[in-house]
């Protein structure tokens, strides 16, 4: 593709046929044309240089200088003498040709695919272009797709693989008495090794003034106990609308988890996030978002949870490191769709912090996030009384990521959840470590 590009830009040094060029005193360039392949660019330009106050109104010689400077590499200033031959002729077509192509190398990517699709569009284009430039417009829309794969192993271990309450006593509440209840070992925690997989597809469509993301992802745990074995499927579509002073983005996604091999729910998720036209270091943002939770086999516990937060990202240049750096707190309200259900409503709020630098040769990523809920009912008579619920839940999550080679890239987790309540049953302590690589495609 680089071969044809550059016959291109040899072939448009000549002008078309019945591209015009201004009349002026500047002396005859038709000694410049005719080199090909070997023409000297360097010399081209210092030849052209001293002419240029006796051919200020020449767009011929602007549009062979702008050549002759981006055959060098040199695209700004390519760029900017380009522009002045297409100021003055309008429909220069070797000026048009090589002014799209500094534009891409600056960049400036679906400004020069308008330029270029104009040149074809063009009823005087010399036949021996037309291929040429449509193999340029192909080449150069293939920049506003990306696709690509991934592949996660990882090996690892957890000392609650089942998720079981802390305590191995539960305390219910018979005719107004309190009576201990011994747990199962089934119901305690199980702690082992485990393998982790995940396989991604992610799909990105660019456009002048917005993007498209589309993501796949299915992700598993298994481990000697099976009934705690983990399954996951997410499909996730993303609409981006950035700009130089504010952006916002759209979110829609579907959630699917199998625990032990059966159906365990089904989330359902929407969501928006503005950043507004604030130019500061840290910059604010906006977010709501909306989920449906639907349990397969427990239907009492269907909810539809909405989230309004706001939060800062911060990008931080400190010495030769930068830092990426985010904080979000939110209010949520779980409002359930069944008047049945243990606790019905629940309201509360949530704290979000993320932290990524480099170190160690890779990139460290740090996440924390405390969550308070409270029920607005009594969750069971037969727990405390009856008593209203509250959970505080705090987790956080390190991660290490160094690449190995172009495609391949070594991962270490460590994670740790602590779950605090005043029932019991919904206190739990998890800790898990992992291992292993992500392999691209």
């Amino acid at each position: 593709m680089q071969a044809v590009l550059r016959l291109l830009f040899i072939f448009s040094i000549a002008p078309f046929s019945t591209f015009g060029f201004a009349q002026s005193s500047c002396p005859d360039l038709s000694p410049f044309y005719g080199q090909g392949e070997n023409t000297d660019w360097l010399q081209v330009s210092n030849r052209l240089e001293p002419l240029q106050q006796l051919c200020l109104n020449n767009a011929e010689y602007y549009a062979l200088y702008g050549a002759a400077e981006l055959n060098q590499g040199n695209a700004p200033e390519a760029a900017e003498l380009l522009e002045r031959a297409l100021l003055l002729d309008p429909d220069n077509g070797s000026a048009q040709i090589d002014y799209s192509q500094a534009l891409f190398v600056q960049g400036q990517l679906f400004t020069a695919l308008e330029i270029n699709e104009q040149l074809i569009g063009r009823q005087d284009l010399p036949s021996d272009l037309r291929p040429g430039l449509e193999e340029r417009q192909q080449f150069w829309e293939s920049f506003t797709r990306d696709r690509d794969s991934s592949f996660d192993l990882l090996a690892g271990y957890d000392n609650n693989l089942n998720s079981a309450p802390d305590s191995s006593l539960i305390n219910l509440t018979l005719s107004g008495e309190t009576i201990p209840l011994e747990l199962s070992s089934e119901f305690q925690a199980t702690s082992g090794p485990y393998l982790n997989f995940r396989l991604g597809s992610r799909f990105r469509q660019l456009a002048p003034l917005h993007q498209h993301n589309w993501l796949l992802d299915m992700r598993g745990r298994f481990s000697e106990d099976t009934d705690s074995d983990l399954l996951q499927l997410d499909g996730r579509y993303t609409f981006i609308r950035p700009s130089r002073n504010h952006s916002w983005q759209l979110n829609g996604g579907v959630s699917h988890l199998l625990f032990g091999g059966s159906s365990l729910f089904t989330l359902g998720n929407l969501s928006a996030i503005y950043q507004p036209p604030v130019t500061a270091t840290c910059r604010p943002f906006l977010g709501f978002a909306l989920q449906n939770q639907i349990f397969s086999t427990q239907k009492e516990l269907n909810a539809i949870e909405g989230k309004i937060s706001g939060g800062l990202n911060c990008p931080l240049q400190l010495g030769e490191n930068s830092h990426q750096i985010s904080a979000e707190i939110g209010a949520l309200q779980n409002n359930a769709a069944d008047s049945e259900r243990p606790g019905e409503d629940r309201d509360g709020w949530q704290l979000n912090f993320a932290w990524q630098f480099r170190a160690l040769g890779g990139d460290v990523i740090t996440q924390l996030s405390y969550t308070e809920l409270n029920d607005d009912e009594g969750y069971s008579p037969l727990l405390a009384n009856g008593a209203k619920r509250w959970l505080r839940r705090s987790y956080g999550l390190v991660q290490y990521r160094r690449p190995l080679r172009s495609n391949l890239v070594l991962i270490a987790n460590l994670f740790h959840q602590d779950q605090d309540s005043n029932l019991e049953l919904f206190t739990s302590l998890d800790t898990t470590f992992e291992i292993g690589i992500s392999y691209a495609w």
